[in-house]
């Protein structure tokens, strides 16, 4: 059944620090969409997780668990299920198209008695969209092509099973002087260029970008949004960008991608 519903998710704290804003907003519309998909999981891609040198990482565990960091408070803290038989999938997709991949469990190696330690790269948007989830992580290290076709893999790990894929991605974050990395003249430019690919819905364009320009504009969404646009390759999608706005130091999108039926 491929992918049934992609989203683009931020995972920054203004999301809980201003619950009315655009991007609040955002995120509970997501969850709407990913609940009127029908999808029953979801795979999540990270750029905070568990990164491994060489390889994709994949989370085996069945009970995910964010872990206590400076951008959420204690209280917030998402807790929720994993889902083993998909993750076992998952890596067996990703080594079958020869992808270097690994499987994560943490304090057992026996997938469902593990609770893994999760990032708010994880856990903010998963806060919002409350199904059970694959958490993977990419691998700078990769050429393009190779999330690209992890995506793809990872889709069709799916099998019948209707799921979700979200990238989660916070844009630019060099759009002021005073934020810890400091100022970036492509933060800005970045993040138009990323909206415009979004509405006209042609996330393949990424793939010819040169990740070195991602990289100067403090981004760390591009290698979520490669392996996005692989898991929606194996059918048509209607994209939407639902909002965008920079309240801080970085850029943050929330954008829908609807399997057409």
């Amino acid at each position: 059944m491929t992918i049934v519903f992609g989203a683009i998710a931020p995972h920054g704290n203004p999301v809980y620090e201003q619950p009315d804003g655009v991007t609040a907003k955002g995120m509970h519309e997501l969850a709407c969409r990913l609940r009127a998909s029908g999808a029953e999981a979801a795979i999540l891609a990270t750029p905070h997780g568990t990164l491994l040198d060489g390889h994709f990482g994949v989370v085996r565990s069945a009970r995910l668990t964010e872990h206590p960091n400076r951008f959420v408070e204690a209280e917030r803290l998402y807790k929720g299920d994993g889902d083993p038989e998909l993750a076992d999938a998952c890596v067996r997709a990703l080594r079958d198209a020869r992808l270097p991949a690994l499987g994560l469990t943490f304090g057992s190696t026996f997938a469902d008695g593990s609770e893994m330690p999760i990032d708010w790269g994880a856990g903010i948007p998963l806060t919002f969209l409350r199904v059970p989830a694959v958490i993977v992580t990419p691998c700078r290290a990769l050429p393009n092509a190779d999330h690209v076709r992890a995506g793809g893999a990872l889709a069709l790990a799916t099998r019948d099973r209707p799921v979700a894929f979200v990238a989660s991605a916070d844009q630019g974050h060099g759009h002021t002087v005073d934020g810890p990395y400091g100022f970036s003249e492509d933060s800005r430019p970045y993040d138009e260029q990323v909206q415009d690919v979004v509405r006209r819905n042609a996330l393949r364009e990424l793939a010819a970008w040169d990740p070195e320009y991602a990289k100067a504009a403090l981004a760390d969404s591009f290698w979520q949004m490669l392996m996005l646009h692989g898991a929606l390759s194996c059918a048509r999608y209607d994209a939407e960008l639902i909002s965008y706005e920079a309240p801080t130091y970085f850029g943050m999108l929330t954008a829908s991608f609807t399997r057409q039926e």
